[in-house]
């Protein structure tokens, strides 16, 4: 929906939106229109709820009249240098190679303004860091060929011209650049190896979600994975994989493993679980003896257990092959360590 058609409307909240946010409600009203730019136009008081303004938190008890009087007029958004830390695992005169953390934004969203949401992106280290990038990814994007989710830790690929940006730009597309990842999954993936071959599109409810159903705006998404271990503990049965994927799709390989019901562990957008309990203690909490005892113990990783291992592919200028790994970071070594620490020997 254009943002001129957002000027002078009128919404009747229905008696099943009660307990939404205003903002939530909005953003699920009008097509095409994001969350944060639903919060500016609160913010600058172009939404009155039976008249009157209101905070962007409010809970909708149903039955509102919600009138839209204006049109959101983001401040322009440039990327910022900021001193922050990098892991550059590659580097020449013509791109880099990073080993993202996971916690770091790749670029702020369009939507964002000069606030907390815009800063301690990669793109703000980067430009801290070479100083000078592509521009064809415009202000917002310098030198971003492709993405990592947030969450999402592991290597990615910079170009600091716009030579470069064009011609890795063009690697992806043909499928010259070989990404392999490393994903926690829920439950005991039986295959020792499978593809997954399901087109990915935006889901039409639940917009910051993607979906493998049949979609006329799906795009073709390929996902190769391989069995590392599986893995059986006191708080479940999990196995981790190697994944080869063809395309990058938005949250593929999430949305793919979750398509397989086995979701990524701590990926709780798609169905993993954000914390796992101690399922041993947790029976024996069941007998009036144990239930003085303490909670059964809970394990939370708070992050996705995903992370991009390696990346293969030609340099663009000189035609040498790449081939660049990062290692599991800390925080899912020791996840996986917790887990395995009282798993049967020969199941691990």
């Amino acid at each position: 929906m254009p943002e001129e058609i957002l000027q002078l409307q009128t919404i009747d909240v229905p008696v099943e939106a009660a307990g939404q946010r205003l903002d939530q409600f909005l953003a699920s009203q009008l097509d095409g229109v994001s969350r944060s730019r639903v919060q500016l136009l609160i913010d600058q008081g172009d939404v009155l709820v039976n008249g009157e303004r209101e905070k962007a938190s409010m809970k909708l008890r149903g039955g509102e009249n919600i009138r839209i009087t204006g049109e959101p007029h983001p401040s322009p958004l440039k990327a910022q240098a900021e001193d922050i830390p990098l892991d550059v695992v590659f580097e020449d005169k013509d791109l880099a190679v990073i080993n993202k953390p996971a916690g770091m934004m790749v670029h702020a969203g369009s939507g964002q303004n000069e606030d907390a949401r815009s800063k301690g992106t990669l793109v703000n280290a980067l430009l801290h860091r070479f100083k000078k990038l592509s521009s064809t990814g415009g202000d917002l994007r310098p030198g971003i060929v492709h993405r990592l989710d947030k969450e999402t830790s592991g290597l990615i690929v910079v170009a600091k011209n716009d030579r470069t940006h064009a011609a890795l730009g063009e690697m992806f597309s043909s499928r010259q650049i070989k990404k392999t990842y490393f994903a926690l999954v829920q439950g005991t993936v039986a295959r020792d190896r499978g593809t997954i071959n399901a087109a990915v599109s935006r889901d039409p409810t639940r917009r910051t979600r993607m979906t493998t159903q049949p979609n006329e705006n799906a795009r073709t998404a390929v996902s190769h994975f391989e069995v590392v271990r599986r893995i059986t503990s006191r708080f479940g049965k999990f196995t981790l994989v190697r994944v080869r994927i063809e395309t990058g799709r938005t949250h593929q390989i999430r949305v793919h493993m979750a398509s397989i019901s086995h979701p990524v562990v701590g990926d709780t957008l798609y169905g993993g679980a954000g914390q796992l309990t101690d399922q041993v203690a947790a029976q024996a909490a069941q007998s009036k003896a144990a239930r003085r005892k303490a909670d059964p113990e809970r394990l939370k990783l708070g992050r996705n257990f995903l992370h991009a291992a390696k990346l293969e592919f030609p340099h663009p200028a000189t035609g040498k092959v790449l081939q660049l790994e990062a290692p599991l970071p800390a925080e899912l070594e020791d996840f996986l360590s917790r887990l395995e620490q009282d798993a049967p020997k020969g199941v691990r």
